[in-house]
C-alpha cells in the first residue's frame, strides 16, 4: 500500500497510527501542503479535493478521507481490533472519533485558517479561534473517556487513533492539556507505545530536520 501523507497532518497521523497498530507495511508518499503540492494536477488526479491522506491499495483502488480509510482497514484487517465486540462500545468509540474528526479538527484545518486570514483576521484572532474550538471540544472528550488505560479500555482503539493526533495539534497550537487529566493519561500511554511512536510526526520521512 502507498499512503499519501504530510507529516503534521492530523488526519494523516490517524491513518498512520491505524496502519501501525495493525502492523501493516506501506510506502509513505509525502505531499508538501505548505508548497501547495496538493493543489497541483499530479496529486489532484489522485484526490480531486486536494487533501491528505489518500491510501492506494496494492490492487489499484485509491481510498480517500481518513475515517473511511480507517474503517476499511478495520474491515479488511480485523486483528488487532480497533472496535469492540459490543455494539454500544463501538458506538461510543465512533462518537468520540466523530467529535474530533468532524467538530474539532476541521475548524483548525489549514484551509479554514487561511480563509480567516484572507478575511482580515490577524494572527492573534486566528490563534484565539484555534484555541477556543480545540478547548471546547477536548473538554467534552474528557468526559467521554474512562479513568484507566486508553480512552475506552486497556488497549488502544479507534478513539485513541483520533485523540492522539488531536492532542498533538493542541500542543502545536499551544493549548494546555492541564485541565484534562484523562486525556493527558491517554497521551502519556500512547507516547510509550511503539505504534504511536512510529506514526508520530517527528518520525516521518518528510519531517523537517
Amino acid at each position: 500500500m502507498q499512503l499519501y501523507t504530510y507529516y503534521r497532518s492530523t488526519s494523516s497521523y490517524r491513518v498512520r497510527i491505524a496502519l501501525a497498530l495493525k502492523g501493516l507495511a506501506y510506502k509513505s508518499l509525502p505531499v508538501n501542503l505548505l508548497a501547495g503540492e496538493q493543489r497541483q494536477p499530479p496529486y489532484l488526479d489522485i484526490d480531486p479535493q486536494g487533501r491528505v491522506p489518500a491510501l492506494a491499495l496494492d490492487n489499484g483502488p485509491v481510498l480517500l478521507q481518513s475515517g473511511a480509510i480507517i474503517e476499511y482497514l478495520e474491515e479488511r484487517y480485523p486483528q488487532p481490533r480497533l472496535l469492540a465486540d459490543d455494539a454500544v462500545q463501538r458506538a461510543r468509540a465512533r462518537g468520540i472519533a466523530a467529535l474530533i474528526g468532524c467538530d474539532i479538527h476541521p475548524l483548525h484545518n489549514v484551509s479554514v485558517l487561511n480563509r480567516l486570514r484572507a478575511l482580515g483576521h490577524d494572527e492573534a484572532q486566528v490563534q484565539a479561534w484555534i484555541g477556543g474550538w480545540i478547548s471546547e471540544g477536548l473538554a467534552v472528550v474528557e468526559t467521554l473517556i474512562g479513568d484507566h488505560g486508553y480512552c475506552l479500555g486497556p488497549e488502544p482503539g479507534l478513539a485513541d487513533v483520533y485523540l492522539v493526533p488531536q492532542v498533538y495539534a493542541a500542543e502545536r497550537f499551544k493549548v494546555s492539556l492541564a485541565a484534562w487529566p484523562r486525556i493527558s493519561r491517554v497521551a502519556a500511554l500512547a507516547a510509550g507505545h511503539p505504534a504511536f511512536a512510529q506514526a508520530h510526526p517527528a518520525c516521518q520521512p518528510d519531517t523537517p530536520r
